[in-house]
């Protein structure tokens, strides 16, 4: 019986170059900035807005919480186009079980995810009453146990209802946070817990508004707006957008 041979390349020299190491050109290592740049960096911010305020549109402690758990995974605006009917008439947990999820629903379904939302408003809204006395509760623990609220949600409620010094981290946040570089960590706990830990005391009621909106509007994810940057001197960004 005949082997088979294997046949031997053509062209040595091709195959040569085929085990060779794929190497990626890696970023340079950056480090974040100093303290006294951080101050500097803040201190801007508050100079260009110095009465920074959530977008998203509520009436009280309840109807923000339920904005916040509406806003996940969609714009503040089009949150608040469809909250201001709902809560024209449903802005107490209440009032909210009164209507029912099938009508919730309906208010809310030009959101993403509207049916799993519905069914949470009113899962919370039912805790809110039942061991709450229809109040939001100030600690945590209390808020991260309702139905559709995380870190972040009861973040922003503690920092914008109860104005306790928290930095809920988004993707605008976690965005600006690792590019500057404030703080550099690979999720969004890690992010705010390195923040929370550095930013300067006087600046750290409004952090979460300041940084939020500034990468909303200037530090944009496909294309920062680098001219118009009022820290672009002091920010390590290696990929700065030039003026056009």
């Amino acid at each position: 019986m005949r082997t088979r041979q294997t046949a031997s390349p053509k062209n040595p020299r091709i195959v040569a170059a085929l085990v060779e190491p794929i190497v990626a050109e890696a970023e340079p290592v950056r480090s974040v900035v100093p303290p006294d740049v951080l101050a500097e960096i803040f201190a801007r911010l508050r100079a260009a807005d110095p009465e920074p305020r959530a977008e998203l549109v509520f009436g009280n402690a309840y109807t923000l919480l339920v904005a916040v758990v509406l806003s996940a995974q969609a714009t503040d605006r089009s949150v608040n186009l469809a909250t201001a009917p709902l809560f024209a008439i449903a802005d107490t947990p209440e009032k909210m079980l009164s209507l029912g999820e099938e009508r919730v629903r309906d208010f809310i379904r030009t959101i993403g995810l509207f049916n799993t939302k519905a069914k949470n408003v009113i899962a919370l809204s039912r805790i809110l009453v039942e061991r709450h006395g229809g109040q939001v509760p100030k600690s945590r623990e209390d808020l991260e146990v309702l139905p559709g609220v995380g870190t972040k949600t009861a973040s922003v409620v503690l920092n914008v209802a109860f104005g306790v010094p928290t930095i809920a981290v988004d993707t605008h946040i976690f965005r600006v946070s690792n590019r500057i570089p404030l703080v550099i960590a690979p999720t969004t706990d890690k992010v705010q817990a390195g923040l929370e830990a550095i930013v300067p005391e006087p600046y750290r009621l409004n952090a979460h508004h300041w940084l939020i909106l500034f990468g909303r509007y200037v530090c944009k994810a496909r294309k920062p707006n680098c001219p118009i940057c009022p820290i672009a001197d002091l920010c390590r960004y290696p990929a700065k957008t030039a003026a056009l």
